[in-house]
Parts: structure tokens; C-alpha cells; sequence
């Protein structure tokens, strides 16, 4: 499997923003032809044009979980990892987050002794869920055809006046 591409947290800001979502076609372009699932974190509009999509799917709180914990792993106040733990942990892993119980009781234990690694199984999960799952229906999903066929003409148009 590849290796995760580093993070750029500022993508949170993001999603919260209640702009409307503005896609890069040649990017997206990009996001289908590697079939990579993290090349469409590489950019903030992937970011946003996968997690519009995942609304439609109702299933947002897996990336959303996702990006919580990239941030809680950044934290190094050992009195911020806790409480920040104990808040990523009642907001998605109790209720949201669609893991097996197994793993949600193993990510329970791990908050005793929180580090930046306790919802590392957790997040591993949600990743597989969304690579395996929601991401080839995204790449599937109108929006990104449309992206995609505006990549393509883009393309074409920047060929033929060179």
C-alpha cells in the first residue's frame, strides 16, 4: 500500500468554511487517473469535493473523524492530548464512526493513557472504509465526471494554442 502523503491541517479551515465549494478540474483529473485515495487530500479542493460528496452519502463523520485525528496527532500538550482525546472520542467514535465494536472498545481503553497514536486502529478503519468504499463511488459521481470532463477539455484547449 502507498505511503500516506503529509498532512496540511489547514484543510479543516476548509470545510468549515460556508462558501460553496470550488473544484480545480485539473486536479481532478488527477484524483481518478491514480486512483489514489490521498492524492485528493493533496489539494483543498479535494478535500471539499470529497467531503460534498460523502454529504449526499450522509457518511461526512468518516472524514470528518479522519481529519480530527491528522490534527490531534499534531498536539503535544500532554493536558490537550487528553481532553481533545476524550472529545474526538464522544463526537465520532461513540456514536458516528462506523467501526466495529472490537475496535471501539480497543480506542475506549486507549484513552487512559492518551497519545497521539490512540485512535490510530480507529482511523486506519475509517480509512479503509472510505478508500475501499466511498472513494471509487465519488470517482463514479457525477460531480467528479464533470470535473473530470472539464480537466480533459482544459487539456485539449491549452494543446491546441501551443
Amino acid at each position: 500500500m502507498a505511503e500516506m502523503p503529509n498532512f496540511n491541517p489547514k484543510v479543516v479551515v476548509y470545510l468549515k468554511s460556508s462558501s460553496p465549494v470550488r473544484q480545480s478540474p485539473s486536479t481532478a483529473k488527477v484524483w481518478g487517473q491514480l486512483y489514489f485515495f490521498f492524492s485528493v487530500f493533496l489539494t483543498c479542493c479535494g478535500v471539499n469535493a470529497f467531503h460534498t460528496f460523502l454529504k449526499t452519502e450522509f457518511s461526512e463523520e468518516n472524514l470528518d473523524f479522519w481529519l480530527a485525528c491528522e490534527d490531534f496527532k499534531k498536539t503535544r500538550s500532554k493536558t490537550k492530548l487528553a481532553s481533545k482525546a476524550n472529545r474526538i472520542f464522544e463526537e465520532f467514535v461513540q456514536n458516528e464512526v462506523n467501526i466495529d465494536h472490537e475496535t471501539r472498545e480497543i480506542t475506549r481503553k486507549n484513552l487512559s493513557g492518551a497519545t497521539s497514536a490512540c485512535f490510530n486502529e480507529a482511523q486506519a478503519k475509517t480509512r479503509t472504509l472510505m478508500e475501499k468504499d466511498s472513494y471509487p463511488r465519488f470517482l463514479k459521481s457525477a460531480s467528479y465526471q464533470d470535473m473530470s470532463r472539464q480537466a480533459a477539455s482544459r487539456g485539449t484547449s491549452k494543446r491546441s494554442h501551443t
